[in-house]
């Protein structure tokens, strides 16, 4: 397999994802430079999720119109102004402006590069290339508070961003030398009224979502605004049925495997999209941590996903995707309950163990999963397919810190005190069993199921016409 397609993206895309978590150790920081306060300065935060929820479902078209690698070029080099832009700023609004412009760049960015990935392999190559490309996903999380607290710490909250500059001017000069043209430019018309509904109903749901699980605002605005993202995407559903060219092509679910990778994995995300919130709190608030001792324990699960890289073609070749998926949702769903008897008497070591086995998990699943939802589509609607697996990804996170907002909240309001150990194991448990749901949807999947993904598949050549025939004696 060719490493560096996979290698150029997988940089870009790990600075996207760190980034969008490396914040939120620094806020405290930022808001007193700028002068707000750190519950104002969440603003930012939802800007940037808001920003990924519109543009993402315009992505694909984008791609088809101005070719890949030129949007993906382009993605970076927004996201790179924005960063610059975050950096300078002085003020609330400023900040929440230049995030919604990053946003506006790591909404292109992965779909988008996930989408040069896909046509540039073959096949039977794409799971070796997705498990490369995963780890950003898995990793940037996990890295990015620890490294958010050193810079803050021992420099200046301001680096967090001025460091994506020569990040990313590298990512634009390799994508320029190593990311080959793909795919025919289409030109077709952009889909109005669908990027309205969607990016309404998108968007919609997810600052509702985030201000439900982090109210700083009344709980009914984000009931309201969810209720709203609804209606949008009932409606975004007639109109993509009655369009001829849709921005979210939404027949591609009569695919059954593609519909039981996007189910499947996104009820699995749900339980995945909770650990970056519940974990580290539990640390701090039960154990006692400091943020740094914190995240350099949960650092680990990213060693865990970086390993795995080195297996995943040979595990789904062996055993298929079906079992791989199948038991790989059951195991992981309960490794993440197994956070839930963590006490801090619990030894660091056994701890470290077990998080870095969930870590080779996760990553196995996901890699699976992303892979999967490509085994039957064409390439030709690849760029439908790319958009879609994002927004489900963007939704079935925000549920999932959502779900573990929403059980803290009511775990505290019955007992009527403060967060306790408790309240976090307890949380550990509901997401676990909503993650093992999964298993139900994997278990209709044909035997066979994304075999050409593991296996190459050889074309026999015909005989040409004047060639004696062999009959036997």
């Amino acid at each position: 397999m060719n490493r560096i397609v996979p290698l150029v993206l997988a940089v870009a895309l790990f600075m996207e994802q760190m980034d969008s978590s490396v914040i939120s150790t620094s806020l405290p920081a930022i808001a007193a430079d700028i002068g707000t306060s750190p519950i104002a300065l969440k603003l930012a935060l939802t800007a940037y999720l808001v920003s990924l929820a519109v543009f993402i479902p315009v992505s694909g078209w984008m791609a088809d119109r101005f070719g890949a690698k030129n949007v993906f070029r382009t993605a970076i080099a927004i996201f790179v102004i924005g960063s610059v832009a975050c950096a300078a700023s002085n003020s609330l609004i400023a900040f929440v402006v230049a995030r919604f412009l990053q946003g506006m760049g790591g909404a292109m960015m992965t779909p988008v590069g996930r989408l040069v990935l896909v046509r540039s392999t073959p096949r039977h190559e794409l799971v070796s290339a997705m498990a490369w490309l995963s780890i950003p996903a898995l990793v940037g999380p996990l890295v990015g508070p620890p490294v958010g607290g050193f810079i803050t710490t021992y420099f200046s909250w301001h680096w967090i961003f001025l460091i994506n500059v020569p990040i990313g001017l590298l990512g634009i000069w390799f994508a320029t030398r190593y990311l080959p043209d793909i795919g025919e430019r289409s030109l077709r018309p952009l889909d109005w009224p669908g990027f309205v509904l969607s990016g309404v109903g998108m968007s919609a749901v997810v600052f509702g979502l985030s201000v439900v699980s982090l109210p700083y605002l009344p709980p009914i605005i984000g009931f309201a605004l969810v209720g709203i993202g609804i209606v949008s995407g009932i409606l975004y559903m007639r109109h993509a049925r009655r369009t001829p060219n849709p921005l979210l092509d939404l027949s591609l679910f009569q695919n059954q495997v593609f519909r039981t990778a996007v189910i499947g994995g996104s009820v699995f995300r749900l339980g995945i999209g909770a650990i970056p919130f519940l974990l580290p709190l539990m640390f701090q608030i039960g154990f006692g941590l400091n943020p740094f001792q914190s995240g350099m324990m949960t650092f680990v699960s990213a060693i865990g996903a970086m390993g795995m890289k080195f297996g995943a073609n040979h595990i789904f070749s062996r055993y298929g995707f079906r079992y791989t998926l199948m038991f790989g949702s059951l195991v992981s769903a309960a490794f993440i309950a197994i956070n839930g008897l963590f006490t801090p008497t619990t030894p660091y070591v056994l701890i470290l163990s077990l998080l870095l086995i969930s870590g080779f998990l996760r990553s196995l699943f996901f890699t699976g999963v992303n892979a999967l939802a490509y085994a039957e589509i064409p390439d030709a609607r690849t760029s439908q397919a790319t958009p879609i697996t994002a927004v489900a990804q963007q939704v079935s996170i925000a549920l999932g810190v959502a779900l573990a907002g929403g059980i803290l909240e009511i775990s505290t309001a019955i007992h009527g005190g403060a967060l306790r150990l408790a309240d976090f194991h307890l949380g550990f448990f509901i997401v676990a069993g909503v993650s093992a749901v999964a298993f139900f949807s994997f278990a209709r999947l044909a035997p066979d199921a994304g075999h050409e993904l593991s296996h190459k598949q050889i074309e026999k050549e015909p005989a040409p016409d004047n060639a004696p025939s062999i009959s036997p004696k």
